[in-house]
């Protein structure tokens, strides 16, 4: 599988699940825009471990809840890098708390990030992809997207709402030579779950049939391969990454 010369905008991408997307894309030959919204060290960081591979990569910063900021960084990437031909949407926070209790904020910040932020990025990108009859859209969603979770009303509602995006993408895009799908990451060992006291990950990987946490290269590996020529009859598909986790 070889992915030599191909532009791929990964948003989230300076940490974790994204950094290591942005750093499988680059071992299999793809130049990469980074996007980030925070930490301008910790994309800088991953920007060098990226060019190590020996492809080009340039970071971004936009926040995607942003639709203004989102054209910008986009004109950005094409005047500086060219067509963009892979859109990694994995941008995502997390602003858990039960229902009851949950502030309108935290509803509003994770639907802004998380689901508008998809909108914001895909909307921005499948005009030029048209164009040019051709392209790949990838969006990170969740097992909780798929069967819900305690505390996490929003973050679930979000990543359910980023499944029905990428059904109907996939079905609007297919004639365009555009493939959208989307990748549902399980329990994966990430900062956002290095918080979790021990007792509750013990708890969590007695659920996991596989007995073990996911990695975020197992992450990686899944949305290469939807991105790959490999799955170029592939669209509208949700490929769940758990462990065995829900099924």
């Amino acid at each position: 599988m070889t992915l030599k010369e191909k532009n791929v905008l990964v948003t989230g991408g300076s940490r974790g699940i994204g950094a290591a997307i942005a750093f499988e894309f680059a071992k299999k030959g793809a130049n990469i825009a980074l996007n980030y919204a925070g930490s301008q060290q910790a994309a800088e960081d991953t920007k060098k471990a990226i060019e190590e591979e020996g492809v080009t990569c340039r970071i971004y910063q936009a926040d995607v809840s942003e639709l203004t900021q989102v054209e910008e960084m986009v004109k950005a990437i094409e005047s500086e890098m060219g067509q963009i031909d892979i859109l990694v949407n994995n941008a995502g926070i997390t602003r858990d708390s039960l229902f009851m209790r949950m502030k309108e904020s935290d509803w509003d910040d994770v639907i802004a990030t998380n689901l508008k932020g998809v909108y914001n990025c895909s909307k921005s990108i499948i005009r030029a992809m048209i164009k040019q009859k051709s392209g790949k859209i990838i969006n990170i969603t969740s097992v909780v997207g798929l069967s819900g979770n305690i505390g996490q009303a929003n973050y679930s509602a979000s990543k359910a709402g980023v499944i029905g995006l990428t059904k109907s993408l996939a079905l609007e895009l297919a004639s365009r030579n555009i493939q959208v799908n989307a990748v549902a990451p399980g329990y994966i060992e990430t900062s956002m779950t290095d918080s979790i006291p021990d007792s509750l990950k013990e708890e969590m990987i007695k659920k996991i049939p596989a007995g073990k946490i996911g990695r975020p290269e197992d992450i990686a590996n899944a949305v290469v391969f939807l991105a790959s020529d490999e799955a170029n009859y592939i669209t509208g598909q949700v490929l769940s990454v758990n462990g065995g986790m829900y099924l």
